[in-house]
């Protein structure tokens, strides 16, 4: 891969105060370090920055940063975006050496028409959208492209199956599916998926079997305790008038 060159600064006003007078400016927060060097806060021109993230034809962004005329070598370690906006917030640096060899995560991209799909009606499923590779800066690839054209149904490439790059070194269990072709989906299968998503989970009903008047007693109990107190007293006054 080669690197693109950048102008840096270094920054003097830090925390979340400072960050927010360096993005009023026009430019974004940054930090650079290394194995070998002490971290350092830089800030970016926003274009610059953004033009480069625009024109890069992989999630790994080489540099070669300016920083007061000098020169460094650094990947791109990680970019925070506004959760909103999608603006660039703040920007890693991970300084390196051109003889050291780094560790990155490259994007798995297939090749051509799996012959399963093309002749048997499966269907391609990407398994792992990318592998630990381990290579010189100078060498670091773009992305893996994996042939698959000659995948049948039922057939699977895994890690120990991909051939990589020139000078690059895939690291990770040999075993573990990357792409494969599985048989299509019948339509019996899409019906019974379909019945199954539709059909809601059955629930246990337990109900208490009432005895026969039950149901129309507890209305003329609640009737009797409102509206049947006062005729009891009424018939207690009756026998004290006759004695008068």
């Amino acid at each position: 891969m080669k690197s693109v060159p950048l102008t840096a600064y270094p920054r003097t006003l830090s925390r979340r105060a400072g960050s927010k007078k360096t993005r009023a400016a026009g430019r974004i927060p940054a930090v650079i370090y290394g194995r070998k060097t002490q971290a350092q806060n830089l800030e970016v021109e926003q274009k610059a920055l953004e033009d480069l993230i625009h024109r890069s034809a992989s999630e790994n962004l080489l540099v070669d940063l300016t920083v007061d005329k000098s020169k460094r070598l650094a990947l791109v370690q990680e970019i925070q975006h506004h959760a909103f906006s999608g603006k660039v917030l703040h920007i890693d640096f991970h300084e390196i050496s051109e003889n050291e060899k780094v560790t990155v995560m490259v994007p798995v991209e297939p090749v051509g028409e799996a012959t399963g799909v093309k002749n048997g009606g499966g269907v391609l499923e990407h398994v792992l959208f990318k592998v630990k590779a381990r290579c010189l800066p100078k060498d670091l690839p773009d992305a893996i492209h994996v042939d698959v054209s000659h995948l049948d149904i039922g057939k699977a490439i895994h890690i120990g199956d991909i051939k990589p790059p020139e000078g690059v070194e895939i690291i990770g269990d040999k075993h573990i599916t990357v792409l494969s072709v599985a048989a299509p989906i019948t339509e019996a299968q899409e019906a019974a998926e379909a019945e199954a998503a539709a059909t809601p989970g059955e629930v246990e009903m337990i109900k208490e079997k009432k005895e026969e008047g039950e149901a129309g007693a507890a209305p003329a109990a609640e009737k009797g305790e409102k509206g049947e107190k006062a005729a009891p007293k009424a018939e207690e006054k009756k026998p004290a008038e006759k004695k008068k």
